[in-house]
């Protein structure tokens, strides 16, 4: 007889070869607990799943159809001579992986900076390696103990996958998966949220544009839960969309990108003007000053300011009446708004 390694749900064929058998018989045993399963070719045991063949009384096989892992041991071949003479093979069932839902983390909701573990608990046999990694495809950010930095990994190896000080980057759907080179392997899809407070960033802090040109106001926004945006001018009613203004804004994960088109811009328009998002755990905003830009009736245009290797320097140029954006450092705030006094 030989060992034998089947998957659940097959069939096993134990085989054994029996030479001069005579006037005896072969019986089939369960050696763990010695229990009879057949005696030649009749079933002895409660078990409609077990059958036994025979070919020319030399060849005699135990077949298990519909195999489970409750079969998986040894079995014995026996001939009832005086001194009962055997052999010994032993089945072992392959099961695929399966997740533990009872035993495994849900959806998870933090605050940042906290310690988190996802985990997953997996059962078969071979018992089941359990890999993470991010749905969308992203790697993954860690932090070891001690480092202050992230570190990117493409997998994470284990059972239990740590956030030591979470962080927003982290956020996001992760899968947990169990295979034990027995198909197929199964998932679990576990979703991280971080929550924060909104944080905003304005990219450019002063704009300048000639009359009736159109211009370009922007903020970027992080936070999580989803924050509500708005704009307002000079402290004032928040805008809306209409003829004037266009307001739109875009989401991707924790960030929102908020945009305000001003039309045809004209003296009125001048201002202070501020991106404002609160959500939950907070309120932020970013402060844009708008100002004019004169322009002589040749056309060019006078104290255009911008940033050229960190030194400022002015621009004369034509315009084309299109959207119009400069930006200045911070040292260069008051000589700017000197020369605009003056005038």
């Amino acid at each position: 007889m030989h060992n034998l390694t089947v998957s659940a749900g097959r069939e096993a064929h134990l085989t054994c070869t029996v030479d001069n058998l005579g006037r005896h018989k072969v019986a089939w045993v369960r050696a763990e607990d010695q229990t009879v399963l057949s005696v030649e070719t009749k079933v002895v045991t409660h078990n409609s799943r077990i059958s036994v063949t025979q070919d020319n009384n030399r060849t005699w096989q135990l077949r298990i159809k519909s195999i489970k892992e409750s079969d998986r041991g040894c079995y014995m071949c026996q001939i009832n001579t005086s001194n009962i003479r055997s052999q010994q093979g032993c089945l072992d069932v392959q099961v695929p992986p399966d997740i533990i839902d009872n035993n495994t983390s849900g959806d998870l909701s933090v605050t940042e900076g906290d310690n988190v573990t996802l985990w997953c608990r997996a059962t078969g046999h071979p018992a089941p390696r359990v890999i993470w990694r991010r749905e969308d495809g992203q790697p993954i950010n860690m932090r070891r103990a001690g480092n202050r930095e992230l570190e990117i990994v493409d997998t994470f190896n284990g059972s239990n996958l740590y956030f030591l000080r979470s962080d927003r980057k982290q956020m996001g759907a992760y899968l947990c998966i169990a295979s034990n080179d027995v198909p197929p392997a199964v998932s679990k899809r576990i979703s991280l949220s971080v929550n924060f407070p909104p944080s905003v960033r304005v990219p450019n802090q002063l704009l300048g544009t000639p009359l009736r040109s159109d211009v370009l106001l922007s903020c970027h926004v992080e936070a999580f839960p989803n924050t509500i945006n708005y704009w307002v001018k000079n402290r004032g009613e928040m805008l809306l969309n209409n003829s004037k203004y266009n307001i739109r804004e875009e989401k991707h994960n924790y960030r929102t990108y908020m945009w305000l088109l001003i039309k045809n811009f004209s003296e009125y328009d001048v201002g202070t003007y501020n991106c404002i998002a609160t959500n939950s755990l907070g309120k932020a905003e970013g402060t844009l000053r708008l100002y004019e830009i004169k322009v002589n009736t040749d056309g060019y245009e006078q104290n255009r300011v911008g940033s050229v290797g960190g030194l400022a320097r002015t621009k004369g140029h034509k315009t084309s009446g299109s959207t119009t954006m400069i930006f200045a450092t911070p040292l260069l705030l008051f000589f700017i708004l000197a020369v605009l006094l003056k005038r």
